[in-house]
């Protein structure tokens, strides 16, 4: 059996009651450390608290592993019980659909059990969750390559009035271009974008495009670390968010569409007061 099983968005007790009978059952337990980051590390002994909690070492897959050794974990899965954990829920902001269609077709039974993800987790800022549009990830820039298919996306969405999530980069065990030419991997520190990166990239956009999608004065949402207990929810325009500091990662950010006045008083408790700028 291979079990894929959503931790949730807060620490390791987010985990459900079943998927935390699942992993106790399992013979191996991977972690998928590619698509997000988790809020809860390792402890001062040196041993996870994912680990404390489920009595079991926890295997960390990175892309590498997932994208090309999968058949190590399968071949597990064919003989014992399996745990693959992912942040948030299994099929939420990252869909790791690749491993089930590949354990099925291998004839492994697959349980997927669910959990909080950042996709129903927004619903907290009061903006209702079916008046989003299609969400959207915002990449780091580099001197080369300065992708904006997003802009369409986000236009699309402003154009029904409808509300935008942006998942912002994360980059983790990228291998840097200059290792790769000398054929030896070397990897680049793990880089995770910052609301003020990416509001600094969608205006960027704008003004090469020009098309008047969004500007400077535009109603946003800015979230980091959502889920958690330090979690950081604020409402104010593209400008206003630039000059707040969310801290750690990770962040994710919303371009509001047109509001009802029931989210707008949801909003209210997260807006930016101009004294406190």
């Amino acid at each position: 059996m291979l079990y894929i099983v959503g931790l949730g968005l807060g620490d390791e007790r987010d985990i459900t009651l079943r998927g935390l009978e699942a992993v106790k059952q399992c013979h191996k337990v991977y972690i998928e450390a590619y698509t997000s980051l988790l809020s809860f590390g390792i402890s001062s002994d040196g041993l996870s608290t994912l680990e404390k909690l489920y009595g079991r070492p926890v295997i960390l897959a990175d892309r590498e592993m997932v994208e090309e050794k999968a058949d190590e974990i399968l071949s597990a899965a064919r003989v014992s019980d399996v745990a693959f954990l992912v942040v948030g829920d299994p099929f939420g902001a990252t869909t790791h659909t690749d491993l089930v269609v590949r354990a099925k077709k291998l004839g492994i039974e697959v349980r997927v059990i669910h959990n909080a993800s950042v996709m129903n987790a927004i619903g907290i800022c009061g903006l209702q969750l079916y008046r989003y549009g299609e969400t959207v990830s915002i990449p780091f820039f580099t001197q080369t390559w300065r992708p904006d298919s997003f802009y369409e996306k986000i236009q699309r969405n402003r154009n029904l009035g409808l509300h935008t999530l942006c998942l912002l980069d994360i980059r983790v065990k990228e291998p840097s271009l200059e290792s790769l030419c000398r054929g030896k991997k070397q990897y680049e520190p793990p880089r995770y974008m910052t609301i003020k990166t990416a509001i600094e990239q969608l205006l960027e956009v704008e003004q090469a495009k020009g098309e008047s999608v969004y500007n400077e004065d535009t109603e946003c949402v800015g979230f980091a670390r959502l889920g958690s207990e330090d979690q950081i929810i604020v409402a104010g325009t593209m400008c206003q968010l630039q000059l707040i500091d969310f801290g750690a990662p990770l962040h994710c950010l919303v371009i509001t569409g047109k509001t009802h006045p029931v989210e707008e008083e949801m909003l209210d408790f997260y807006r930016i007061r101009r004294e406190n700028l």
